[in-house]
């Protein structure tokens, strides 16, 4: 078998669907498997995936087993020469997984390989290709210097050997992962990224960033931005300083005090950030309406909200439209502040999208 896609799961039970429906397609021609390992979701997700997805191996774990443990677990279960590590919150292109197996079957001595995200608005997430987080690196990107955490000398929609890439999408041989080890568990979530990108660096593979194909990525679906997030991504950090720059040790304090002032005043901002995230569902007569911009595939219509400018909502009705085309009209389109993005996957009943990568996104039901 080719191509393993391991999809970890946490209760994001329709970005979900929409993220195998798109993965489906793109693994059409390629001889494959799909693996959802859900983390002890409340939502329904793996009755779901049963339900509509049929051929997808699912793993249902007990329990909220983090990030990095969950992963390993399906990789052991995994049959693919290539495992693809995918995130429940993304939408892949019908061209990405051919396009990168071409490309690394040319590279010798291949590490990691990660291509171009983009969030729910259209725009570059400039996490798709980053450097080394050296410990002066990172207290710079913490007090608001990012120029040398993000590797910016490479361009977007181009191709080269990059330090580190990002969770949400890693495209590896199975061999390498297995050969440094896998994820490392002392991880719950966030960090454990940078961690498998340095282990495979120091393990002598190169990694690359491949910009000439684009995945959707809501960030923030599967992790509600709370105190808890503050405490595991800033805690997560620690744990990769004091397992990899040990040497640094007057520079490691100096960054883990900096953490913990940043974990309180995170812990504050983001609690009171979700107290304005909304979720709507549509009244009937609002449906009715919405059904009426259905006519035609792509419609738009505008909303008021919280005494905002109007946005103009551009839903993208996937029964007609290849997830390649959409992206590119998005990536067309990021620039525009007042645009706003939905995705109508395949055969459901329900729209869905995400206008901050901070927050998280929205599910409209549409009532038949």
């Amino acid at each position: 078998m080719k191509l393993s896609v391991i999809i970890l799961n946490y209760n994001v039970r329709y970005f979900l669907e929409l993220c195998l429906r798109s993965v489906e397609a793109a693994i059409t021609d390629i001889d494959s498997e799909i693996i959802v390992i859900d983390n002890d979701s409340s939502d329904n997700s793996c009755e779901m995936v049963m339900d509509l997805f049929p051929n997808v191996k699912l793993i249902e774990n007990k329990e909220n087993s983090g990030f990095s443990k969950g992963n390993n677990i399906a990789v052991k279960e995994a049959k693919g020469e290539y495992l693809c590590i995918l995130n429940p919150d993304t939408v892949v292109s019908e061209v990405t997984f051919m396009m990168l197996l071409d490309f690394s079957i040319e590279k010798e001595n291949l590490g990691i390989v990660g291509c171009q995200l983009i969030d729910g608005r259209g725009k570059f997430l400039p996490e798709s290709k980053r450097n080394i987080p050296y410990p002066k690196v990172a207290f710079k990107k913490m007090i608001g210097k990012s120029n040398d955490y993000y590797a910016s000398h490479i361009q977007s929609d181009a191709s080269s050997k990059v330090d580190v890439l990002v969770g949400a999408f890693m495209f590896v041989k199975k061999t390498v992962y297995d050969a440094v080890g896998g994820f490392d568990e002392d991880y719950f979530m966030y960090g454990e990224d940078i961690d498998l990108s340095y282990k495979v660096l120091k393990a002598g593979y190169d990694n690359y960033y491949f910009g000439e194909t684009t995945i959707i990525h809501f960030k923030g679906e599967s992790t509600l931005k709370d105190a808890n997030y503050a405490k595991r991504f800033y805690g997560a950090m620690q744990i990769f300083y004091e397992k990899h720059f040990k040497q640094y040790l007057v520079f490691n304090l100096l960054v883990s005090l900096a953490i913990q002032l940043l974990q309180r005043l995170k812990s504050v901002s983001n609690e009171e950030k979700i107290l304005t995230d909304e979720v709507f569902l549509y009244s009937i007569e609002k449906i009715e309406g919405l059904h009426r911009h259905f006519r035609s595939s792509i419609q738009h219509y505008s909303e008021v909200k919280s005494n905002m400018k109007p946005f103009s909502i551009h839903i993208y009705n996937l029964n007609d439209f290849e997830i390649k085309a959409v992206i590119h009209d998005m990536k067309l389109k990021a620039g525009q502040d007042n645009v706003l993005f939905r995705f109508l996957p395949k055969n459901a009943n329900f729209i869905l999208g995400s206008d901050s990568s901070v927050l998280r996104g929205e599910v409209q039901s549409i009532l038949e």
